[in-house]
């Protein structure tokens, strides 16, 4: 009874580590997208490194390997997915914490990307965490507010489901449309002009994390129950931040090959 406990405790204190931001199918989305907007210098690295292996399936990886019972899994890679930001600050003035956060691994990875003399396992590992990471930082309660652990706390009905509401931005909204990946990639590609694309090509993480606090700080409901009004006001939001996600990983990638 001790042990379960305890196991209990240990599982509420680290939940918000183990959310999957937005879902496979979001991730996946990004990625495909992402593949549309890569340069050929990109294109060739990226080749080597994951060959056979698209961004898509890449992006998934860094949730598809929580259960993997190595030590990097289990006790330094979860607060990866995620930053922290409280409500009126900004990242920059409250930084990272000493266990590191999604920004940080965002740098991180990139050196191990870049060094030559690093195997390629860790390369290749180091490429699939950059494409999920900024995927995550696009999901706008992956910037938590240090209060919910990212509102996995807040308890809703979606759809007349027990559900909360980090869930819901993960995959509940997306999931109600019964698309496939590729399906939403088709879909939310063709919608993205050329002056949007402009406009969103950015390589600076601090811009992704800006974004999403801002948005988070007004999704949060009025009511336990969301339906079709909830879904109505921001199913669209949730589309554009994964459409910005996808021309985003491109941007970052295509500047780490230059």
């Amino acid at each position: 009874m001790k042990k379960l406990l305890i196991a209990s405790a240990i599982l509420a204190a680290s939940s918000f580590q183990q959310v999957h931001a937005w879902g496979q199918t979001g991730h996946r989305i990004t990625g495909a997208i992402a593949e549309q907007y890569l340069s050929a210098e990109a294109k060739a690295a990226i080749a080597k490194l994951l060959p056979n292996e698209s961004l898509a399936e890449a992006s998934t990886y860094a949730d598809e390997m929580r259960s993997n019972p190595d030590d990097f899994w289990q006790k330094e890679a979860g607060p990866y997915h995620y930053v922290t930001v409280p409500e009126g600050k900004h990242y920059h003035e409250v930084g990272a914490p000493e266990q590191g956060d999604a920004y940080t691994a965002l740098k991180k990875f990139s050196k191990i990307v870049k060094d030559k003399n690093a195997s390629l396992e860790d390369r290749q590992v180091a490429l699939r965490f950059i494409v999920h990471i900024i995927g995550d930082l696009h999901q706008p309660l992956h910037a938590g507010n240090g209060t919910d652990k990212g509102g996995n706390d807040v308890k809703v009905s979606f759809f007349w489901d027990d559900s909360n509401l980090h869930r819901v931005w993960d995959s509940g909204m997306l999931d109600r449309r019964q698309l496939s990946y590729t399906e939403w990639t088709n879909w939310l590609s063709q919608k993205i002009t050329a002056e949007q694309e402009a406009k969103w090509n950015t390589s600076d993480p601090l811009v992704y994390i800006a974004e999403s606090a801002a948005i988070r700080d007004v999704i949060y409901p009025e009511t336990e129950k969301l339906s079709w009004d909830y879904l109505y006001q921001y199913l669209p939001v949730a589309s554009e931040r994964l459409q910005e996600g996808g021309v985003r990983i491109a941007a970052y990638l295509n500047d780490l090959f230059k």
